[in-house]
């Protein structure tokens, strides 16, 4: 019988741990590599000395080939630049959604195919059936808002073992198989900015204070910390004058170095334009009806397609949104499956500017 060869990122986490074990079992010849995206030693590093040592431990425990590659050079121009570029134009990007197409899917591919693999896995909880790509059983854990970059020809190479599971079921299957990750703490920050993004974005761009100006009354209500620094949609943070005010930033202008601010009315829209798209699918065959997630933790939402093209879209919510932030991932499914996405480009028509929006919310 033909033994299938298979690439599995390897993080030092339970996830890439048990998916490595799936495919072992499932009877594929598996070789384990990690991705070293940064040096340095910051204890929520992805790829420090310790997590290097957790992914071999659990190569060894497999009895699989393990091998760490240098990516530091892809992730600074794919990541960390585009990151900063953004910022600095008052825009909020989404560096994951960057990162799985342009740095751990292709490394991962290209070093497959230098070995003569087939396939290449990642613990990402998504599903993969036939040729739709589905959001992870989990919805706790179901990260397909971050591969809707990914272009339709890589996810038919790949595999994703944990998509139909549930983390306590990965974690128990990981400790019944003596792999010391099983219990492993869950990563939630951006591995390149340690605890501080702010103190990150402050190091790398000229963050001077200015003034917060109330949108709708051109009245100065604050002072910020640097426009760069401040997101459509944040509540805290914001150094208001009259602390009885609630006020959510609208707009982020840095270059006048002021940041916007009104009612959460003003900061919830009822469309948007997105560019720079990837579809799993022609365009012209996106159904009318779609859901669309704006943020990693929002709620997916109704919304029509205007229209789709090679150049981005347009979508009118069926509800009004709160947050629809420039730079943000725009995130297509039919259900439960992804379709494909953009980057924000601008939210349209905030509820302050529809009449009849504000009497219907």
């Amino acid at each position: 019988m033909l033994v299938k060869q298979v690439v599995v990122g390897l993080s030092g986490g339970v996830d890439s741990a048990a998916a490595a074990l799936l495919l072992q079992e499932a009877g594929y010849e598996v070789l384990g590599v990690m991705l070293r995206l940064e040096a340095g030693e910051a204890e929520n590093s992805c790829c420090n000395t310790a997590a290097q040592a957790r992914a071999a431990e659990v190569a060894r425990r497999l009895g699989i080939p393990f091998v760490v590659v240098d990516a530091e050079e892809a992730f600074r121009r794919a990541v960390i630049e585009p990151y900063l570029l953004d910022h600095a134009r008052g825009r909020t990007p989404n560096p994951c959604a960057r990162c799985n197409p342009f740095v751990k899917f292709e490394e991962l591919l290209r070093l497959a195919e230098r070995v003569g693999a087939e396939r290449i896995a990642t613990g990402h909880y998504v599903r993969r059936e036939g040729t739709r790509i589905l959001r992870g059983l989990d919805a706790r854990k179901d990260q397909s808002y971050f591969l809707w970059a990914v272009p339709g020809e890589i996810f038919q190479r790949s595999l994703f073992p944990l998509g139909a599971l549930k983390k306590p079921e990965v974690r128990r299957l990981a400790e019944e198989a003596g792999l010391a990750v099983a219990k492993a703490p869950e990563s939630q920050n951006l591995c390149f900015v340690q605890n501080d993004p702010a103190g990150f974005l402050r190091t790398h761009l000229d963050a001077r204070p200015g003034p917060v100006v109330d949108l709708e009354t051109g009245e100065v209500v604050g002072q910020h910390r640097g426009a760069a620094l401040y997101t459509v949609g944040q509540k805290r943070g914001l150094g208001l004058f009259k602390s009885h005010l609630e006020r959510y930033v609208v707009r982020v202008d840095v270059e006048r170095n002021v940041v916007y601010v009104g009612p959460r009315e003003a900061a919830t829209w009822w469309g948007l334009k997105a560019n720079a798209p990837n579809y799993l699918k022609d365009p012209a065959d996106l159904p009318e009806r779609v859901l669309v997630q704006v943020r990693h933790r929002a709620r997916p939402v109704p919304a029509r397609v205007v229209e789709a093209d090679e150049k981005g879209f347009e979508l009118r919510f069926e509800e009004p949104v709160f947050a629809v932030t420039p730079g943000q991932s725009a995130v297509l499914y039919r259900e439960d499956e992804l379709l494909g996405g953009g980057v924000i480009e601008r939210a349209l028509e905030s509820l302050r500017e529809t009449p009849a929006a504000s009497a219907a919310g």
